[in-house]
């Protein structure tokens, strides 16, 4: 009988040291700990575009491999530690471009922590990227569903950039003419309706991933890198040398890792020509 009074006293020990564990405010995975705090302040960075912003590498273990100061705003709107897959947008989803792109952003900023704003929709023509349109096959409405995530990701942060890589359903002919006015078109209307009139934006070239459709792609990119001229604050990372996983579509994790490098690149350029003074 004592040793049961014993057990069950050691219980109640046990239960109110947990209940007096302050645990609002923390999240965790596998990966990152179990008590990761969520901080008070991000530095916010918008995914945006089609399958290849929400990736489609395979996951390996690298993938699972948290950063500190690095976390993605999940499909509850909930502040988690970033691994891929960061999007949602289809069951395929898997490694893309962002979380290295992070993790280089917080490498570069030791006091910042960065959050991440996955929205890309795999499979959506850039005419899908207007108010009130829906994508027929993930039923999502790609522009508005961002719209909302953002503005709800920005009460714990400002927004510093966004990064954008689509266009894989728009190098055709008649759509590639009307891309450079769409994409302007479109960062206008983004920058306005998150009250962000000078943030980065910055595009990724498509890769040469298919030899049908290599003229089709060369001329596309070269629409993507004429906007510098028109549009501030804007810049275009290249794919040269990227691949595919072997659907000739889709970069492969490697490649996807590397676009996202030269994402963060042309960001810290972007913001170091800002702060001297030389922004368009």
């Amino acid at each position: 009988m004592k040793t049961r009074k014993n057990h069950w006293f050691r219980f109640f020990i046990f239960a109110c040291i947990i209940l007096a564990v302050p645990w609002v405010g923390v999240c965790g995975t596998e990966e990152s700990g179990p008590h990761t705090a969520v901080p008070k302040s991000f530095d916010l960075y918008l995914l945006v575009g089609q399958s290849n912003m929400a990736g489609r590498g395979r996951v390996d273990k690298e993938s699972k491999q948290a950063h500190p100061r690095v976390f993605s705003f999940n499909k509850d709107g909930q502040w988690i530690p970033a691994v891929d897959p960061l999007h949602f947008d289809k069951s395929g989803a898997g490694v893309g471009p962002g979380l290295a792109f992070g993790k280089a952003m917080a490498q570069a900023s030791p006091q910042a922590t960065i959050g991440l704003i996955p929205c890309a929709v795999g499979g959506t023509s850039i005419t899908r990227w207007v108010p009130g349109i829906q994508d027929p096959v993930t039923k999502a409405f790609p522009y508005d569903d961002m719209l909302g995530r953002v503005k709800k990701a920005c009460k714990d942060g400002t927004l510093k950039g966004i990064i954008w890589h689509q266009g894989e359903g728009d190098r055709k002919s008649e759509s590639r003419k009307l891309y450079a006015a769409r994409l302007t078109e479109l960062i206008a209307r983004l920058r306005k309706d998150v009250n962000a009139p000078d943030v980065v934006f910055i595009a990724g070239e498509l890769g040469q991933l298919n030899e049908k459709n290599r003229e089709a792609t060369t001329e596309f990119n070269a629409i993507l890198r004429g906007l510098a001229e028109s549009v501030k604050n804007y810049a275009c990372v290249t794919a040269e040398g990227l691949t595919d996983r072997g659907d000739l579509l889709h970069f492969n994790t490697e490649s996807a890792r590397i676009l996202g490098e030269r994402y963060a690149a042309a960001m810290l350029r972007m913001k170091a020509t800002d702060s001297s003074g030389s922004k368009k």
